[in-house]
């Protein structure tokens, strides 16, 4: 695991060197879904402070053997409306708020369960009809929303490109969520100071492009384990 991480530091320092930019200011969020939490502690004792997980059931019976550890804990999926609650009770963060109705859901539970929620707004930048995402059209309604809501903080966007072994192919999405969270800072009149962007394939283009947050999984922690057949 150490050696895994010291691996993507490294390739994170020359794509923020090529960049101009602070290898510091990019957070490593280790994607662990499907991960055991023994692996997930290996990685928080090699340094890794951010993880990320897509589905609430699997978080919630981690948690209890994750007891100790100083982590900022990600949600990153697909979520539902009817597992707002337990998503807003076991994560720091949601980072893939995809509609309005989700947002007004948080919205009640942060209100309900007293506490502030940092959001990111996902968006399917490749409008794809297989990933979740707000479309770009929907911007317009779904971001004043979410910034005008007293308990959720709008910290900026999210985005998954489609696929290609190619990793230059997804500079121009990366590019474009860019200029979205530009666009947006402008229309709010405040900072949106996170850009989740580029996973384990294709990471170093996004850095190229702004990222602040990557999102990592295969290169810390292998391959994952098969589903059950």
């Amino acid at each position: 695991m150490a050696e895994n991480l010291a691996r993507v530091r490294e390739r994170v320092a020359r794509a923020a060197q090529r960049a101009g930019r602070r290898a510091d200011d990019i957070t490593l969020v280790a994607v662990s879904k499907t991960f055991p939490p023994e692996a997930m502690r290996a990685a928080y004792d090699a340094g890794v402070r951010h993880f990320g997980e897509n589905r609430v059931q699997e978080m919630a019976a981690k948690r209890p053997q994750l007891a100790g550890l100083d982590a900022t804990w990600h949600f990153i999926g697909h979520l539902q409306s009817n597992k707002a609650r337990h998503a807003a009770e076991l994560f720091d963060r949601i980072d893939a708020v995809d509609s309005i109705a989700l947002a007004r859901k948080l919205e009640s539970v942060a209100v309900e369960i007293h506490r502030g929620l940092p959001v990111l707004i996902e968006v399917n930048v490749g409008g794809e009809a297989t990933k979740s995402g707000a479309s770009e059209a929907a911007l317009a309604d779904l971001v004043p929303e979410v910034a005008a809501c007293f308990h959720l903080n709008l910290r900026g966007l999210m985005a998954v490109p489609p696929y290609s072994d190619d990793p230059e192919q997804a500079r121009p999405y990366f590019r474009r969520l860019r200029e979205l969270r530009d666009k947006f800072s402008r229309i709010l009149s405040y900072e949106l100071p996170v850009l989740s962007m580029g996973m384990s394939h294709d990471f170093e283009v996004a850095i190229e492009e702004g990222a602040t947050e990557i999102r990592i999984g295969t290169a810390l922690f292998g391959a994952r384990p098969a589903k059950p057949g």
